[in-house]
């Protein structure tokens, strides 16, 4: 006992002393995966917002020992292949029996040594000499046997698969080529110019205009005998000086589009990437945004009678101008834009009579024809630098006698020559076909009004002739077409039958101003009328599938390229609609008034073949033109795992499904 409590507990001095409470008291320890060394201040500069910041997200990891081995797995597919390599070239390696052999002779050497030893050790310390002597001869008889051949080494197998190789590349050799060129030519010119040079400039000018002149008229007889021999009347002739002009055409050409473009910049910059966002917010409706305006000095008093598209080049467009106050006729032009220029027109040509209509051939896109006033139609053709038309017809060709509405180019015939369809308030349907530099008319049909017979000398009855005010042809059956009159009736024809009609629809109350197959569906067409009504028919019914009142007088109808369902229409009050049959049965999607100024009417509208826009004309001789919003031209939405399907069918069908909720059961084909 007394050992025992002689122990005492020796403490550190710099131990601390803890209470018999402290020592009892549990402490939790928790271990965390943060490492405490890394540094916890370290600041970067945040580009997204321009200030410095807290790292916060570093990486507490600590990498205690690293080691990159070369082992695989005897199991896998490049452990099998390393043994069975190793098996193989253990059998392949030969065993040379001369090693044995020498091995034996290395045995008989070394039993000689041993047996040379004995005999020294037993010879004794005195006989060293000789047993020195004996060494020598042992190592001289060595020396001249043959050393044995050397045991080949035994290759051991690669346990980590390392096979060392080496490669060169081959490198192309560089060449060089030099090519020395002449300076180019050139010219200081530097002139002052005045007042005074400039009048001398023009002095010389004309001048040089009456020496031309001069020397013409002094040439009368040469000129006479080539006009007995071609029986042509003579032209002017522009004295040689305009060549040098002529050869600066192109070049002005371009630089007046490079400066349009520079000036209307914006515009087109919205003509190819605008996008109205909005129409996200006006849930169905759409807007027309207006782009180009073009306007030509001439045609302000006229107004805009016709427009077309050209096949070909999609940017070019013609416009007639004429007038339809019949109080009123006087002169009209025909003009050529192209959306590149829209501050003056590419072609311009004046005529005696207004233009009432206007056609593009869709094979020949130079050949324009047109229908005038006066009852004559003509082919302008714009590679020829004339500035009056190539073809006209006259009164000994059979001329219309009342004003041309509209004229259409169809297929060639037989012979491959071209021709076209007029029709007039004459009431004839004429083909014109271009036979030897000749218009030859033949009259297709005339168009009777049932049931209006007049009282003629001595009591004769005369029917009197229908008004054919528009008309258009079926795009898959070639002598299918149909014509409106005057009296509001829609005539369908045959170029077969010039003597009946083959149905007839009472469509109207007044003049029916335009009528429209669907570019898509085969037996659907479109009419519009002064009657304020826009009208959808199925030609194999006699009444209309949709009915539209528009409060007024509608000018123009044109469907859209790009849909079956979509259409456009201008009313006398200056506003477009554009409809979808496809999203409102019963309302347009866009109501939009495109002429600002009073007593100004909207005349004519038509779809670009290719581009989201319209253009609209007016009787003040203004062309607007105005882009689509997007859910004016809405395409079906793409489900998910199925791929949108396009083409003429899926629009076919659209229209058609439309159609067969407005048709009556019995109706059905």
């Amino acid at each position: 006992e007394d050992g025992l409590t002689a122990r005492a507990v020796v403490r550190s001095p710099d131990q601390l002393r803890l209470t018999e409470a402290e020592l009892k008291a549990e402490v939790t320890r928790t271990l965390t995966a943060n490492n405490p060394h890394i540094p916890r201040d370290i600041v970067r500069f945040s580009f997204k917002e321009r200030a410095y910041k807290l790292v916060d997200d570093m990486d507490q990891t600590a990498i205690h020992f690293t080691l990159n081995g070369y082992l695989i797995h005897k199991d896998s597919d490049e452990g099998r292949r390393q043994s069975i390599r190793s098996s193989t070239e253990a059998e392949e390696v030969p065993v040379e029996p001369p090693v044995e052999a020498s091995a034996e002779a290395t045995e008989e050497a070394e039993t000689k040594d041993e047996e040379h030893t004995e005999e020294a050790e037993a010879a004794g310390e005195g006989e060293g000499e000789e047993v020195v002597e004996a060494a020598e001869e042992a190592a001289a008889a060595e020396a001249e046997e043959p050393p044995p051949p050397k045991q080949p080494e035994k290759k051991l197998a690669n346990q980590f698969n390392f096979i060392e190789r080496g490669s060169t590349t081959y490198h192309n050799p560089l060449r060089e080529k030099g090519i020395q060129t002449d300076p180019a030519p050139f010219e200081t010119f530097s002139e002052n110019v005045n007042q005074w040079c400039i009048y001398d400039a023009y002095v010389e000018e004309l001048e040089r205009m009456e020496k031309a002149k001069e020397k013409e008229k002094a040439k009368p007889l040469a000129v006479k005998k080539e006009d007995t021999q071609t029986g042509r009347k003579l032209s002017f002739v522009e004295p040689p000086h305009s060549d040098s002009l002529s050869k600066v055409t192109k070049a002005a050409k371009i630089a007046e589009r490079m400066v349009n473009l520079n000036a209307f910049d914006d515009i087109a910059q919205d003509f190819k990437y605008f996008e109205d966002a909005s129409d996200e917010f006006r849930g169905q409706e759409g807007t027309l945004l207006p782009l180009w305006k073009f306007q030509y000095e001439k045609t302000k008093k006229l107004a805009v009678t016709a427009i077309s598209w050209n096949p070909k080049y999609k940017d070019l467009f013609a416009v007639g101008y004429g007038s339809y106050d019949f109080m009123k006729q006087g002169h009209g032009m025909l003009l050529v834009y192209t959306l590149k220029n829209p501050s003056f027109p590419e072609y311009s040509f004046s005529s005696e009579s207004g233009i009432m209509c206007l056609d593009f051939h869709s094979d020949h896109p130079h050949l324009l024809a047109v229908g005038f006033y006066d009852g004559n139609v003509a082919i302008y053709n714009l590679k020829k630098a004339s500035y009056q038309p190539s073809y006209k017809s006259s009164v000994k060709s059979g001329k219309h006698t009342e004003p041309v509405w509209q004229v259409k180019w169809q297929k060639d015939d037989m012979d491959n020559n071209s021709n076209f369809f007029s029709v007039s308030s004459d009431g004839r349907i004429v083909s014109w076909t271009l036979v030897k530099n000749e218009l030859v008319h033949m009259d297709v049909i005339k168009l009777s009004a049932d049931g209006t017979m007049i009282q003629g000398p001595e009591g004769l009855q005369l029917q009197m002739l229908g008004s054919g005010t528009s008309f258009d042809f079926h795009k898959k059956i070639d002598y299918l077409f149909l014509v409106g009159t005057e009296e509001g009736k829609i005539y369908k024809c045959s170029k077969s039958y010039s003597s009946q009609f083959l149905d007839v629809f009472e469509a109207h109350h007044m003049a029916v101003d335009s009528v429209s197959w669907n570019p898509f569906h085969l037996k659907v067409f479109i009419s519009c009328s002064s009657d304020w009504t826009v009208k959808i028919w199925d030609h194999t019914i006699k009444t209309p599938m949709f009915v539209y009142d528009l409060s007024t007088a509608v000018g123009d109808v044109a469907w859209s390229p790009y849909s079956s369902t979509v259409f456009a229409a201008v009313t006398i009050d200056g506003q477009a609609h554009v409809f979808d049959l496809n999203i409102n049965k019963l309302e347009p999607l866009c109501t939009q008034l495109v002429v600002t100024r009073k007593k100004n009417k909207t005349t004519h509208i038509q779809f670009n073949p290719v581009y989201p826009i319209i253009l609209v004309g007016d009787e003040r001789g203004l062309i607007t033109c105005l882009k689509l919003s997007p859910n004016l031209r809405k395409k079906p939405k793409q489900k998910k795992g199925q791929e949108v399907k396009k083409g003429p069918e899926v629009e076919i069908a659209k229209l058609e499904k439309l159609l067969s909720l407005v048709r009556e059961p019995g109706s059905k084909e």
